[in-house]
């Protein structure tokens, strides 16, 4: 049987960043991938200011964002077709950045190949049959019809919201009720800024419509809605031209999309929150979606997992013991992920709930945004270490 200090299920942006800076640091390191080559599949393509700082402490940020990514310095927020925010994020936010976009295939290219330069051993096209938990963990691993068993210090699940990994390890999954529900499509030639996120919102529809713009007119268009609008889940192809005309809807420039040319996929997700109390038990870690996977419809998914690389990784630096490690890692992922979740539901109840209460809300509260600008809760963009306490409500909500 052989032996590492980690093994990693899993071999995108999580899995591949664990691997990459605990291989620089000299661990032995596995990465256990299922596919051969990425393939495109409608996800987050964008990083928000404060998971751009954890990729650079991470070592990652120079690779992507020359070979792949596209910086948007600003943040234009229509409601009702008119823009009331235009915010310059590098100058704004505590971490002087702002989004930055990619290809997620390329981004998962290129960070797995930042793993195997780091010394990590990568396995392409193998999958996990079975994770038995203990010290040590065991990993049952198949490729090319063959089977065998390793062993490790630490098994780390980055296989994503269904994770087959949390499940062998015993992991009890929560879940949120549905609320939202979240789409998106690759364009070519679609006529944005490219150095801005466009944020179009219709708050008494319960619409929001997202371009994130990845350089040379390529962009990846997101719409999402409140389930009691019972719209119809939007997938393939035959659904683009509803597509189009749902982004019109939230208050789009149907001017933008004219010329749209689809690049992938359009499918819907559920919005509704998943995680796990404390991830880390017995040997096994999960991060990223497998530990949490946050609503899609504010954009936190991918910072998450860049935070829980940094925050696994400094534990681990900072502990021979590892399963301490662990348990230091799950406790901190408790409250950072606690709080962007709290406050992704301030933002669902205020620009996306439906009903007459939910238009009194708005009424109250949009006019004072649109006046300060600094009463919107800055997590999404700031992070979890932006105040988040019950006067930054207050605020949020027009209450004072």
């Amino acid at each position: 049987m052989r032996s590492y200090d980690i093994i990693t299920v899993g071999g995108g942006l999580g899995g591949s960043a664990l691997a990459k800076v605990m291989a620089e640091r000299g661990a032995r390191v596995l990465v256990v991938e299922r596919e051969a080559h990425f393939k495109d599949r409608v996800r987050g393509e964008a990083l928000a200011p404060w998971g751009v700082e954890n990729l650079k402490q991470l070592g990652l940020y120079d690779t992507l964002s020359r070979s792949c990514g596209n910086i948007l310095r600003w943040w234009s927020l229509c409601v009702g077709g008119v823009e009331v925010l235009r915010r310059d994020l590098p100058a704004t936010t505590p971490q002087s950045n702002g989004f930055l976009t990619f290809y997620h295939p390329r981004m998962q290219e290129l960070a797995l190949e930042a793993a195997v330069s780091a010394g990590a051993e990568v396995r392409r096209g193998a999958h996990v049959r079975h994770v038995e938990p203990g010290r040590p963990p065991r990993v049952t691993i198949v490729q090319a019809g063959k089977e065998e068993e390793a062993s490790a210090r630490l098994v780390v699940a980055a296989d994503g919201r269904g994770s087959t990994v949390r499940r062998w390890a015993g992991f009890a999954l929560r879940q949120d009720p549905l609320r939202l529900l979240f789409c998106g499509v690759l364009f070519d030639d679609l006529a944005v800024a490219s150095d801005t996120f466009h944020h179009f919102a219709a708050p008494p529809l319960g619409l929001v419509g997202y371009f994130f713009p990845q350089g040379n007119g390529r962009v990846r268009a997101y719409y999402g809605f409140h389930k009691d609008r019972r719209i119809e889940r939007l997938q393939g192809a035959s659904a683009i031209p509803r597509f189009r005309e749902s982004l019109v809807v939230t208050g789009a420039p149907a001017e933008m999309l004219a010329q749209a040319k689809p690049a992938g996929p359009l499918a819907t997700f559920d919005g509704a929150d998943s995680w796990v109390d404390h991830p880390y038990r017995d040997g096994v870690a999960l991060i990223g979606d497998a530990a949490a996977t946050s609503d899609p419809t504010w954009g936190q998914g991918m910072s998450l997992t860049t935070r829980d690389v940094r925050v696994l990784r400094d534990c681990l630096l900072a502990e021979s013991d590892w399963d301490a490690a662990g348990h230091a890692y799950a406790a901190e992922h408790d409250r950072y992920y606690g709080i962007c979740h709290r406050v992704d539901g301030w933002f669902a109840e205020l620009f996306m709930e439906l009903g007459p209460e939910a238009d009194a809300r708005r009424a109250r509260a949009l006019p004072l945004i649109a006046q300060d600008p600094l009463r919107v809760a800055d997590c999404p963009m700031s992070g979890p270490e932006a105040p988040s306490d019950d006067a930054v409500r207050a605020r949020f909500f027009g209450e004072v």
